[in-house]
């Protein structure tokens, strides 16, 4: 980690946004080094709820078998497979044996859009680290930094993501799960021609593990550098934004 841009960032950080919640970053790794590994959890679980531990200063590492959802292992790159009927899971259920999330109209929709998920090829063999920005040190090398942001911070970020684009689509929503809108979308970009920032935190599954109110913005640490360079000149320097961030620090 280049300790230079972590030290202008939090300050940065702290100029224009306050006392607003600081990000989180991951990337993939063969040592688990000062992260904590974490035990697969009994039962049902989500990674979004269980990186409420990050956001609150605890550094985490996962593998294949840290995570118990499977859309999770999939998503960040663990597994190609899914669950056995899942396009019926993803859509109207089976009567009598599976209720259905509702979430796309029909099972062959579900097929479909499967067809379009790249995997990340990096998750394998390596471990994924989670680490709060302000627990970043010289030895990580992080790839994509993760805000859980309410309207107003999102604002600053989603316009500062577009401050060097002369195209409109600079940041972008895809379909998903939680996790795959902070985790799986984010990490592809990295190696674009254009990397794109991603707005995500709208899967209903996801929601209660998030306070209300909030959505994520993800962008590669490719991107998030350049965003970093042009805070001092951008709109966060204006009377406009000043009034936006008197009211995020009410």
């Amino acid at each position: 980690m280049d300790l230079i841009l972590k030290e202008k960032f939090s300050a940065l950080w702290e100029k224009y946004f306050g006392n607003a919640e600081m990000p989180i970053t991951f990337y993939y790794r063969q040592e688990t080094g000062s992260a904590t590994l974490v035990k697969k959890a009994k039962g049902r679980s989500c990674l979004i709820c269980e990186l409420a531990r990050v956001r609150k200063g605890e550094s985490l590492a996962y593998d294949a078998d840290s995570i118990a959802c499977g859309g999770a292992r999939r998503y960040l790159g663990y597994t190609e497979t899914i669950r056995p009927d899942f396009e019926y899971f993803l859509s109207c259920g089976i009567p009598g044996e599976l209720e259905g999330e509702r979430y796309i109209r029909t099972p062959e929709m579900v097929v479909e859009l499967q067809r379009h998920q790249k995997t990340i090829a990096d998750a394998k063999g390596n471990y994924i680290i989670f680490k709060r920005w302000d627990k970043l040190d010289e030895s990580d090398k992080p790839a994509v930094v993760i805000f859980f942001a309410k309207p107003d911070v999102l604002s600053g970020l989603f316009t500062l993501a577009n401050f060097d684009q002369t195209e409109p689509n600079s940041t972008f929503t895809p379909f998903g799960a939680g996790c795959g809108s902070i985790i799986h979308y984010p990490y592809l970009e990295k190696d674009a021609v254009r990397p794109r920032a991603v707005i995500g935190m709208f899967d209903p599954s996801a929601r209660p593990c998030v306070p209300a109110e909030t959505l994520s913005f993800a962008a590669p640490m490719v991107k998030f550098a350049k965003m970093v360079d042009y805070m001092d000149e951008s709109f966060l320097i204006t009377n406009t934004w000043e009034t936006v961030r008197k009211r995020i620090n009410w």
